[in-house]
């Protein structure tokens, strides 16, 4: 069919989960966001831990990564890859039931995973802790948005297949495969399972699927929403076309191979360990290729910057998207890494790409988006998008340098020894420098959740006012 043909017809987008995923985002990110506040405050003070069980940082802390990865990202991405196939395939979702069950059951999954954690019920590994019957509901849920996905693509009205897409399709196919495999394992009672892998081999197959959750949910899932909302936010074609063909291919081609270096000086075997190295170091060029290829599409729009703080929350993400990846395979090279492992320099790398690249993203395409999904030209107030920039910024960069400090300080106390070989410090001498570091982290980390009640506050007043526009043309209706 035509594209002329494509046009003239109307089409009725389903917009419903695409708002409650929206939603979700916002509600997942304060309660994932409040709650990394929370458990750095535990490590500034401890007797925040309670004494108890479940309000112990070592179980809040799953619960924290779970909320923002899975609750926070992954609703954002939910509602930015559905929006996105439907606008740019030009089709509505296949079916608005499969649509409702595939957010109640992700947000089913969500708050069980939270519950189950603060209990105890644990697997134990990263980002992959839930238990047996959720990670099996998560699956289910998972296939059921991959047809919904995949079907919108095959049903599509233009012969194109809009690159944003090619970034949504890798990574849901990826994460499935991954989840599926690292889950592999034998249920010994509903709450408890053994990994059907052991020793350096569960160790391989978790990092294989650890560093594919950060690469294809937290970077190729995001690099989707940024080929459709930085080229529509700042009114201009993506730079490059070519290059961003050029970009997939070769980071969904070397992004799956990164995983061996979280196992440096480890069990592992020395040839897959320098296998991840290399690799990772490889990973840089497709990397800033797409940093590059954002960046660029601003061309002859930089002075929008002035005015825009919805661009400005997306170009600045990509500074952070650039210089994570940059920072990531430098701590990938075993001589850095004999300096950075174990430390909270990690830590800082971490949330340089998960607050300065994916929050951020996420933030500025939910400012894109809102408005639209509800019928509106913009955001009820740009002064709060102003405000909420400048405390995602501020908090974004007291958070990484803090633990940037504080893992050189923790690293390099950790290997002086004295001339007799023994150790110059105690850990709990190293631990003591880090405190100020603690304190400035949690600082950064509460200036940051504050911009996301600013985001609350301004969606609530932009749903308002559709609800009170909607109450005025009832009346005036009414009246005719």
């Amino acid at each position: 069919m035509t594209d002329s043909l494509t046009m003239s017809d109307p089409i009725a987008y389903n917009y419903r989960v695409v708002r409650q995923f929206t939603l979700a985002t916002v509600c997942w990110g304060i309660l994932g966001m409040g709650l990394g506040v929370f458990i750095a405050a535990q490590l500034v003070w401890p007797q925040l831990n309670f004494d108890l069980p479940w309000t112990s940082f070592g179980r809040l802390r799953p619960v924290h990564t779970n909320l923002v990865i899975f609750g926070f990202g992954g609703c954002a991405l939910f509602a930015t890859s559905l929006y996105v196939v439907q606008r740019t395939c030009q089709v509505s979702l296949s079916s608005e039931g499969l649509a409702q069950f595939v957010f109640w059951g992700w947000q089913a999954a969500i708050a069980s995973m939270a519950v189950s954690y603060m209990l105890g019920y644990t697997t134990s590994k990263e980002y992959a802790e839930m238990e047996w019957p959720i990670a099996l509901w998560v699956a289910i849920v998972w296939v059921l948005y991959a047809y919904l996905f995949f079907n919108a693509l095959a049903r599509r009205r233009v012969r194109h297949i809009y690159v944003g897409n090619w970034f949504f399709g890798a990574f849901i196919l990826v994460t499935a495969m991954v989840h599926i495999v690292n889950h592999a394992l034998i249920p010994v009672t509903l709450f408890k399972s053994y990994s059907l892998y052991s020793g350096a081999t569960d160790a391989m197959v978790q990092w294989w699927y650890g560093h594919s959750v950060v690469g294809f949910i937290l970077s190729v899932g995001f690099l989707g929403i940024m080929y459709y909302f930085v080229p529509k936010q700042a009114e201009r074609p993506i730079y490059s076309y070519r290059l961003s063909i050029v970009h997939f291919w070769a980071i969904i081609s070397i992004y799956i191979w990164a995983g061996p270096h979280h196992l440096h000086y480890t069990a592992l075997p020395d040839w897959a360990q320098s296998l991840g190295m290399a690799m990772s170091i490889i990973l840089l060029a497709p990397s800033w290729g797409g940093m590059i290829n954002g960046m660029m599409t601003l061309s002859g729009a930089w002075h929008k910057l002035r005015t825009d703080p919805i661009l400005r929350f997306l170009v600045v993400s990509l500074a952070f998207y650039g210089m994570s990846t940059f920072e990531g395979p430098m701590m990938a090279i075993k001589t850095v890494n004999a300096l950075s492992h174990y430390t909270d320099w990690t830590i800082g790398h971490v949330h340089a790409g998960a607050l300065g690249w994916v929050a951020m993203i996420s933030i500025g395409s939910l400012y894109h988006l809102i408005p639209k999904l509800w019928g509106h030209e913009r955001m009820y107030s740009v002064g709060l998008i102003n405000a909420h920039f400048w405390l995602a910024t501020i908090g974004t960069v007291l958070y990484i340098a803090s633990m940037w400090v504080n893992g050189i300080t923790q690293g390099l106390m950790w290997r002086a020894v004295n001339d007799d070989g023994t150790l110059t410090y105690s850990f709990v001498e190293a631990l003591e420098a880090s405190h100020p570091g603690y304190v400035v982290r949690m600082i950064g980390g509460a200036t940051f959740a504050s911009g996301m009640l600013l985001l609350a506050l301004n969606t609530w007043l932009t749903l308002r006012q559709t609800r009170q526009q909607a109450a005025s043309q009832q009346g005036e209706l009414a009246m005719s």
